[in-house]
């Protein structure tokens, strides 16, 4: 049990987030607030983006 119990803890440390750089190409960029909707988050994106691919990146 002890060893399972170490292997916990390190893997909690493990767990510190640090900001990392995102090198990202593409057509447009739009840089909004997340509102919330519900138990979740929503943005909105104008019409023409529907059905492109979307990736969204926390700051």
């Amino acid at each position: 049990m002890a060893i399972d119990n170490e292997k916990n803890d390190g893997f909690e440390l493990n767990l510190i987030r640090k900001k990392v750089k995102f090198e990202i190409y593409g057509d447009e960029m739009i840089e909004k607030i997340v509102n919330s909707s519900g138990n979740s988050g929503r943005v909105y994106l104008p019409p023409d983006w529907i059905g492109r691919k979307v990736k969204v990146v926390k700051c």
